[in-house]
């Protein structure tokens, strides 16, 4: 027990070290031609240094919070702001799911069309503007339908949290007085929000990265293994189609993963700092600058005090 808490002490405090090499450093990291910087990006990106370094950060955050309250709040307003304004604006492409729907289904059922092209051509076929066209089987554009989909849950997921949208089962919760209540919300986000958007992580980080780049790497791989790797890495990115002529860009999908897993750790520590806010200033903070959609309206503060 005494070294495993010496080990995430001994981390915490190497956190500010590497988090400071990687700032004076960034060639070593973001210089993707140089293949040793790619190495490392994809090693540390699912690496125990990089763990520390990002919840170091919100640790050091959390204490300020907690002796300046007032920026614990604009945390948590910016967070959800940021949820918010990420899910309203991805919630669209709802309506552009819907609407290239249609247009398939007439092009398909009705004018008998079987692929459907963009392109800077005239009506004639003579070009208009410079520029190459864009021209996919109509199979193509159905299959690119889950990507729609696909955005709207993996960037949607915290905007529905913040309006409060997930299904819940509040059998104990609802029962329980008010500042019970935002203990088990703390500890939702310490025994299952967190732990879960990491694990996620960990598991995505390198499952994404098997699609984009050759050879294959894994979890598995130490830092020195992949800098040997290095010299024969190669952009590789998966274009296999799941039908003849179907939607071939599919690594989308794994990038939208560790997209939503960013996400959810992010917003659950906005949940978290809310939580503790809501318990320490008792009811009258709850749902303090809330930001919910009115029902039918634009959105707009349940409570701006």
């Amino acid at each position: 027990m005494i070294d495993a808490i010496w080990w995430v002490l001994g981390h915490i405090g190497m956190a500010f070290v590497n988090f400071g090499v990687a700032l004076a450093n960034p060639g070593m990291w973001l210089n993707w031609a140089d293949r040793e910087a790619l190495a490392r990006f994809i090693y540390y990106g699912g690496s125990v240094e990089f763990f520390f370094v990002v919840l170091t950060g919100f640790l050091v955050l959390t204490v300020i919070g907690l002796v300046v309250r007032p920026f614990m709040w604009r945390m948590v307003r910016g967070l959800e702001a940021m949820a918010n304004g990420i899910g309203r604006f991805v919630a669209w492409f709802g309506l552009l799911m819907v609407l290239q729907q249609i247009v398939i289904i007439f092009l398909q059922r009705i004018f008998r069309v079987a692929a459907l092209e963009f392109g800077p051509l005239a009506p004639f076929g003579y070009p208009l503007l410079p520029g190459p066209s864009f021209a996919r089987d109509l199979s193509w554009w159905s299959e690119e339908l889950k990507l729609y989909n696909a955005m709207i849950v993996c960037l949607c997921v915290t905007y529905t949290f913040v309006q409060g949208g997930h299904v819940r089962v509040d059998l104990i919760y609802a029962n329980v007085r008010f500042r019970t209540k935002r203990l088990i919300d703390m500890a939702g986000c310490l025994l299952f929000m967190m732990p879960a958007a990491v694990l996620t992580w960990l598991y995505s980080w390198y499952f994404m990265w098997r699609s984009l780049v050759t050879p294959k790497v894994s979890a598995s791989d130490k830092l020195e293994s992949l800098l040997a790797k290095a010299r024969i890495f190669k952009w590789n990115v998966e274009t296999i189609a799941f039908s003849p002529n179907g939607f071939d860009a599919y690594f989308l999908f794994k990038l939208l993963m560790i997209a939503f897993c960013a996400l959810v750790f992010v917003h659950a520590w906005a949940f978290l700092w809310r939580s503790w806010l809501e318990f320490v200033e008792g009811p009258v903070a709850e749902g303090r600058y809330l930001d919910r959609d009115a029902p039918g309206g634009s959105a707009q503060d349940l409570q701006t005090h």
